[in-house]
């Protein structure tokens, strides 16, 4: 089966938020809503792929950076259509446009328990960074709590 590659758009929103869910190691929450979404795309234009089948998005993944490093996250590709190097190449155009836009690193980050996803990365060249660990804190509820 032929696949096309494009830019993701915030019209495909429902069709990668079903995939998004469908697929094991995508967490999901608040920052995943159409608005935030499309304030992602809008800040990052163009970097983001979908790889669909028909009329099928078999393939999603959000790209953006922060003027110094790339950032990854959500790649997914739908359980039909895996072992085909759709996420291979949807994470290969990305990274050649981080590139084209002077990014020189890109960083994923992975759940812990996600032994499929990083296998995924590792046979693709990528690798852990010993010493670092990621810290959160949700601004929605600090600005609750504030009384702001």
């Amino acid at each position: 089966m032929n696949h096309a590659f494009r830019a993701l758009t915030i019209a495909d929103y429902d069709g990668v938020r079903r995939l998004w869910q469908n697929t094991e190691g995508v967490g999901l929450n608040e920052s995943d809503r159409r608005e935030n979404i499309a304030s992602f795309l809008d800040r990052n234009p163009d970097l983001s792929r979908v790889a669909v089948g028909g009329d099928e998005i078999v393939g999603a993944v959000l790209c953006g950076h922060d003027g110094r490093r790339g950032y990854l996250h959500h790649l997914a590709v739908a359980k039909t259509h895996r072992r085909l190097g759709i996420g291979k190449q949807l994470v290969a155009a990305c990274l050649a446009d981080l590139a084209r836009q002077g990014i020189s690193k890109c960083n994923i980050f992975l759940f812990a328990d996600n032994a499929v996803g990083e296998a995924f990365w590792q046979h693709h060249g990528w690798a852990k960074r010993a010493g670092l660990q990621v810290m959160q804190k949700s601004l929605i509820r600090a600005a609750q709590n504030c009384g702001c």
